[in-house]
Parts: C-alpha cells; structure tokens; sequence
C-alpha cells in the first residue's frame, strides 16, 4: 500500500510530504514512475512530495496517514533507509549483488564520509583522464566492463585496496591521497553471511581520481583488456552495474 503523511516538511522555501510503501521498494518506485514523480526526490525509503500535489497523490491511491504512521510502517516492513546528514540515498535494491548468493538489501547512497574500515569488504574507482573520458577494465565473470575494483585484503584501508586494484587491474599507479570518495554500497544480509569476509551490514567505498594527461587502451598486468571511454559510451556499458548509480551522478550531476 503507498501511504502519504501530511505536508509539514519545510525545505529552501517549500512545504513536503512524505510518499513511501508499506510493502516493497518495487511497488514506492512503481507507483512513483506512474505518477510522474522526480527521480531526484527519492530519498531512501520515500519520496519527497511538494504540497502542491498533495490532493494529486492522494487521489492518485495514496493513503493519507499520520507522519508516525508512516514511519511505523516504513520501518515494521524493513524499508526505512539509514543515512546520515550530508548524505543521498541513490538506490535500495534487494539481493542487488546476485553472486553473493545469500540474501540481502543493497543500498547506495551519495557520501562525503568513509564508510567503517572494520566493514568495508571492497572498493572501486572510477577512473577519469584529461580528455573526459573513463576507464573500464574488461571484465570476464560478468561478461562486460567494469570500474577497476575487488576485495580489501587484510590490513589495508578501503583506499590502500582501491589504490592496489587500479594498479593491478590497470597498471596505473595512483596515491591514496589522489582519490576522493564519492560514494558507497552497503549491503545488508538478512541472516549473517556465511562467506566469512563478509558482515552483517558490509561496505563498498567508492573512490574517484583523474589523470593529469590522456588515458592509453591497452592490456593490464592481469591480462585484461583497458580501455578509456567517452560518459555516453559508459552509459551504455555499465548501466546495469551495481554502481552505475554513483557513477551516474558523479558524470551527469
């Protein structure tokens, strides 16, 4: 059921509610589309609906309830989306990531904060040169191109291991202090996981780093193929990636 709370939420000079589903993502994402609501006004586990289509909405099917309401029945459906200030929820997908094979919510969110060393599992780093363009390294399991990333070995911090993957995967050789974080996934598993590198709520640091000069296609020390690809063509190639929604951002804005 899609539930709307009243509008009381002040923003930059407008009055807000609250749309989200006391079932599922698909169906707040679903009746979102089919309303013609603003991708940009997702936040996490609701929609932010200004007052001025409030009677729209509600005459559209959505429920009018209490804010509490509301919140009691984002939160007892496992919905609510944690997130803290400065940060902005992209995607909640559930089993998001396939090959865990176990199940779980992936979230990713927009952050200017390192996710927990103790809980982050992997890292990638999109990759730009002076032209533009981005780097994708080929990508066998998956059938297609990726961002260089992979696991966080033991004792390195999320940088350190995305530093290390650009290196392997690519053969460039980047400084911890050249990235920026951008973003992360977390991943939150219904039951614990019984691949022992993972916790209950693990992360994915997402880095960003950009060459002085231009990017060269080639073949990396793992013997995979690189190659330096204008957004649009990136578009294209990784618009089903986990991360793509990060990517997405950090490209188009």
């Amino acid at each position: 059921m899609i539930l709307v709370d009243p509008p009381m939420w002040p923003f930059r000079g407008r009055v807000y509610s609250h749309v989200a589903s006391d079932t599922s993502v698909a169906e707040l994402h679903g009746f979102a589309l089919a309303a013609g609501l603003h991708p940009r006004s997702y936040d996490g586990d609701h929609y932010d609906l200004p007052v001025e289509r409030y009677e729209e909405i509600v005459a559209a099917g959505a429920v009018p309830v209490s804010n509490r309401e509301l919140l009691r029945a984002v939160q007892a459906a496992g919905l609510r989306f944690r997130k803290r200030r400065g940060e902005r929820p992209l995607a909640s997908v559930p089993d998001g990531l396939p090959f865990l094979r176990e199940p779980h919510t992936l979230e990713i969110l927009l952050s200017p904060f390192e996710p927990p060393v103790a809980t982050t599992i992997a890292a990638v780093t999109f990759v730009g040169d002076a032209a533009g363009r981005l780097l994708l390294v080929q990508s066998p399991n998956r059938g297609g191109w990726e961002a260089p990333g992979g696991w966080r070995e033991p004792g390195e911090s999320g940088r350190e291991g995305a530093v290390r993957e650009v290196a392997e995967e690519a053969g460039l050789r980047l400084a911890p202090d050249d990235l920026h974080l951008v973003g992360y996934e977390r991943i939150r598993f219904a039951a614990p996981p019984v691949d022992h590198r993972l916790h209950p709520t693990s992360h994915v640091a997402v880095y960003a780093a950009r060459l002085p000069g231009a990017g060269e296609d080639g073949v990396g020390p793992e013997g995979l193929a690189v190659r330096w690809l204008a957004p649009d063509v990136v578009r294209e190639a990784c618009a089903s990636a986990p991360w793509w929604p990060i990517m997405e951002r950090h490209l188009f804005g």
